[in-house]
């Protein structure tokens, strides 16, 4: 079986430097909130090309803490609205909705399955405070209207790159782009920990003070509380080995590229819509997304002749239960593309070997 993704031979490919962290760690006999999160947050901050990184728990936290900053701030308040995609994964919705704020959905582009930037300002309203991008399976999502958009109107520009660390817009690293990013290091991502993690990156120095208050219990001297907070910390040991991966996350990041070429260039099967990549600067692909109208039969085609493929997402956060209430709404894009994705093995590891017998599996499938 080829995997869809080989965890173990990613690391190995950072065995010996990652066991040296970890002795590291262990020997300083400090774990949370030392010398190994400073140093990672300087150099992440540097890699995103931003003025300030502050490590977290995960990827959500980043959001959600985002969001609520704004709220201390008094940029935002609870009721007030945020543009959001509505095909992205379910982490960006929960960090509006458990601030209060409220989720305003946006179709996505069918062809990059981004935010579609021509109908963000029908959806704004007098208590739309802000955009939340979703550079969505490792692709940018933004444009250069979506930055009009938001100064015409002023509001905050916040980006999810969860999915795509080391990805560009011109030549900027996305992460850099907004007023704020949210980032996650979970074991899976193009930037995994052996755990999970996350960072907040923003160019917004009173930002970054909130959040880095928020992260602690709210506390910037010890057992005084400014707000009721939080407790999001990156750990020492997590951001020692990522310190390691960032390393090689370039590299990483253009063999993902060379096997996504290798997809684009030899899969011929005429049921199987392949993803549209006017900019290879702009995509680190987190996942390689087809999509066929007989998704089901294919991903049971795909798994019997060895390939382990596997469905980002299913079903759209409108109709998850989680979200009863909007149910009813009805997004027939994004519901059309969660029908039809099936997410192919890509990774700085699959050997070209490996990404032949994909091709050849899919271009083999019965047309009846």
């Amino acid at each position: 079986m080829i995997k869809f993704l080989d965890i173990q031979k990613i690391t190995e490919l950072y065995s010996s430097e990652i066991r040296s962290a970890a002795s590291r760690v262990i020997d300083s006999g400090w774990y949370l909130l030392g010398d190994e999160v400073s140093a990672f947050e300087e150099e992440y901050a540097n890699y995103i090309g931003a003025s300030h990184c502050v490590g977290v728990a995960n990827g959500l936290d980043a959001l959600r803490i985002i969001l609520r900053s704004y709220i201390e701030l008094g940029v935002m308040n609870e009721g007030d609205e945020i543009i959001v995609p509505a095909n992205t994964f379910i982490a960006s919705i929960i960090a509006i909705t458990d601030n209060r704020l409220v989720p305003v959905f946006v179709e996505p582009d069918i062809y990059t399955f981004q935010i579609d930037d021509k109908k963000i300002e029908a959806a704004l309203t007098s208590k739309t405070k802000g955009v939340m991008i979703v550079h969505l399976y490792g692709q940018c999502a933004y444009t250069e209207n979506i930055g009009q958009i938001c100064k015409k109107h002023n509001l905050k520009l916040i980006e999810d790159n969860a999915q795509a660390v080391g990805c560009r817009f011109n030549n900027q690293v996305t992460g850099s782009i907004g007023d704020a990013a949210g980032h996650s290091f979970y074991p899976g991502k193009n930037l995994g920990a052996l755990g999970d993690g996350g960072a907040i990156t923003t160019n917004d120095t009173s930002l970054a003070k909130t959040v880095r208050t928020l992260a602690n219990y709210g506390s910037k001297v010890k057992y005084n509380f400014e707000y009721q907070g939080y407790n999001s910390r990156l750990d020492e040991i997590q951001a020692a080995f990522l310190r390691v991966k960032l390393k090689g996350l370039n590299k990483d990041n253009e063999r993902r590229k060379e096997v996504a070429k290798f997809y684009i260039n030899n899969i011929t099967h005429p049921e199987v819509i392949l993803p549209n990549v006017n900019d290879w600067d702009a995509h680190v692909f987190h996942l390689f997304i087809i999509r066929s109208s007989r998704r089901d039969i294919l991903l049971k085609h795909l798994t019997e002749n060895g390939v382990q493929a596997l469905i980002h997402y299913p079903v759209p956060p409108h109709k998850q239960k989680a979200y009863i209430y909007m149910n009813n709404m009805v997004y027939p894009i994004t519901e059309k593309i969660h029908n039809e994705v099936i997410s192919l093995p890509i990774s700085q590891v699959i050997s070209n070997e490996e990404a032949s017998i994909v091709v050849e599996v899919i271009n083999k499938f019965s047309k009846n």
